[in-house]
């Protein structure tokens, strides 16, 4: 049996875990981290640094949380934190590098693994490519208890592909027109995908850089107004992130505002977003099969045609 055919079996062996866990050493079911993929229509409405500064939060809270940096060809994760890792995702993939190399320590005990700067081969990886990677990852879920996928931004095939093979999504929108628009672009092109439905895909949109409450809930009513008229994917609302300009001086000096600023308006904001994610059961359910199970996901998705 080559390597590829032993690759393609472990994961159908994840993709059993849904009806029949997988036991370990000590017969115990195998633990499956909680994947939460962190996404917007369009750039420069705080994505990455919604997904840090949750990371941060959710670790107060007693979480192991690791960052993948999925915007492949840049690296704001990193540049945020103002940390260079030594190695990246494409030195798992090329040279040999295992999954304990790449993740990089971050503050708040957080881990994350960059996806590098420039390097376009991540994108176009192929079937066996993402087999073997899956094979890689399969340490993860032993690893974390919750795993951030910062994608990239837009409508691009590769932000596709990770928000339709995820089951917990959450979209941040500025209530910005073009942000609005881009987001409904974005819902729209999912919406096309046979793979996505309310049943297997939890979508709550964070509204970011809001004055106050009631402007968040009316751009939430106002995109979801939208989208339950021409759409069939559904869109919950998690909550806000106020407009703080603590988060630029965060962004300046290369420190989350999380840890920069631990009491300003952004960071108890988000606390909360972290907190309801912790505790809401619901979200829990949709999300058991780990990053072998996202990647399998992938997989089947990419190569289905």
């Amino acid at each position: 049996m080559d390597q590829a055919e032993q690759l393609r079996n472990i994961i159908k062996k994840n993709a059993a875990c849904q009806s029949q866990p997988t036991l370990n050493n000590q017969n115990q079911p195998r633990k499956m981290a909680r994947v939460i993929t962190v996404t917007s229509g369009k750039g420069g409405v705080g994505k990455s640094n919604i997904s840090v500064n949750l990371a941060i939060q959710m670790s107060r809270l007693g979480k192991r949380v690791i960052i993948l940096d999925a915007d492949f060809g840049l690296a704001n994760v990193e540049v945020m934190l103002g940390i260079r890792p030594q190695f990246n995702l494409a030195d798992l993939m090329f040279r040999g590098k295992g999954i304990s190399d790449i993740i990089t320590k971050g503050p708040e005990n957080i881990g994350f693994i960059s996806g590098g700067s420039g390097i376009h081969e991540l994108a176009n990886i192929n079937r066996d490519q993402i087999l073997f990677l899956t094979q890689k990852l399969y340490e993860l879920d032993e690893l974390a208890d919750i795993i951030i996928i910062d994608t990239g931004a837009g409508i691009t095939d590769s932000v596709l592909e990770f928000v339709t093979a995820s089951s917990e999504v959450l979209l941040v929108v500025t209530p910005e027109p073009t942000s609005i628009t881009d987001a409904y672009a974005l819902l729209k092109t999912l919406n096309r995908k046979m793979d996505i439905s309310s049943e297997s895909t939890v979508i709550k949109m964070i509204a970011n850089r809001v004055d106050s409450h009631e402007e968040a809930k009316q751009l939430y009513t106002k995109l979801n107004l939208v989208v339950e008229k021409f759409l069939t994917v559904k869109m919950d609302f998690l909550g806000a992130v106020p407009q703080d300009s603590n988060v630029t001086k965060a962004v300046m000096q290369q420190k989350p505002y999380s840890t920069l600023y631990p009491n300003s308006s952004s960071s108890r904001a988000v606390f909360e977003l972290a907190n309801i994610l912790c505790n809401n059961v619901t979200n829990k359910v949709h999300s058991i099969n780990g990053i072998t199970g996202l990647f399998s996901n992938l997989i089947r998705l990419k190569f289905k045609k």
